[in-house]
């Protein structure tokens, strides 16, 4: 069932349904961007796809299209019958869950004919309000999922995708380069949902690094380090650091080989790593 202006109001009136505002729920009403987004994930026939938040099934209609066997995590217990019409019982698997709560080992690990094993790709229209926890806890927590199609508030996906000495480039960018390599591979206007959003949208790829790309002793100490410095990002990174690393910040800076007088936004992964090791010593 193709999903347009003309059918999605008909469908939520038989289910008595109203977009959520609280939920972040934007209906995708353009089967050629669903169809788009699934030809970006580089979804093949016999993929495993774990789509969150399909709603009333707009995108999971293009991912089933393309033979992929899909899971959609829903946590709007409401939404759901809406979405059974719309896809049919048999041809996905829909599970009630929280993005942020529920245990995606336990989740991706049940026995399905259909999945096979493939590594697990996820492609979804997120909402705003919880993109970026939803897309940061599976990079942290679910080494399953190999690549991400996800598609966000455009100001959200560029410091997703966001290199060093750009205005966009922050905490978040670090952390995604750490776990992937990330991109803007797409945008989406606002005319496409039902309701309008009143910004556009980014459709952001990435893939997985099969191992880190930089060495560090431990990642909590790593990006703690990215949190503090991003903490006070008008301050020179000696200033902006010198409550996490005390008074001996600058000779610590200089034995890492990074000038104290830069900002965060300016240091690359390979220097955040190489700060993290300084400080936890040999």
């Amino acid at each position: 069932m193709a999903l347009t202006p003309a059918t999605i109001p008909a469908l939520l009136s038989r289910h008595g349904l109203r977009p959520s505002r609280a939920l972040g729920q934007n209906f995708l009403a353009d089967p050629n961007t669903a169809r788009r987004i699934a030809r970006l994930a580089q979804v093949q026939p016999g993929d495993r796809v774990l789509e969150i938040g399909p709603g009333i099934g707009s995108l999971t209609v293009a991912l089933l299209e393309t033979g992929a066997a899909v899971t959609a995590l829903e946590l709007d217990e409401y939404v759901i019958p809406a979405l059974e019409e719309t896809v049919g019982t048999d041809a996905v698997r829909i599970v009630r869950g929280d993005a942020l709560r529920v245990d995606f080992t336990e989740l991706l690990s049940v026995d399905d004919v259909r999945t096979g094993e493939r590594p697990w790709c996820m492609v979804s229209n997120l909402p705003y309000n919880v993109a970026t926890p939803i897309v940061m806890r599976v990079l942290e927590s679910v080494p399953q999922i190999a690549s991400l199609l996800v598609m966000v508030q455009r100001e959200v996906g560029e410091r997703m995708a966001a290199g060093p000495g750009t205005k966009a480039y922050g905490a978040v960018s670090v952390k995604i380069a750490y776990y992937g390599r990330a991109r803007i591979v797409g945008t989406v206007p606002p005319s496409v949902f039902i309701p309008a959003p009143k910004v556009d949208s980014a459709l952001v790829r990435i893939v997985r690094h099969t191992e880190p790309p930089v060495v560090v002793p431990s990642e909590a100490r790593l990006f703690g380090l990215v949190r503090a410095g991003f903490g006070q990002r008008r301050k020179m990174l000696r200033g902006a650091l010198r409550a996490e690393l005390g008074e001996d910040v600058e000779h610590i800076l200089e034995s890492a080989k990074i000038d104290g007088r830069v900002r965060a936004e300016t240091l690359t992964l390979e220097q955040w790593a190489a700060l993290a090791r300084v400080v936890s010593g040999p």
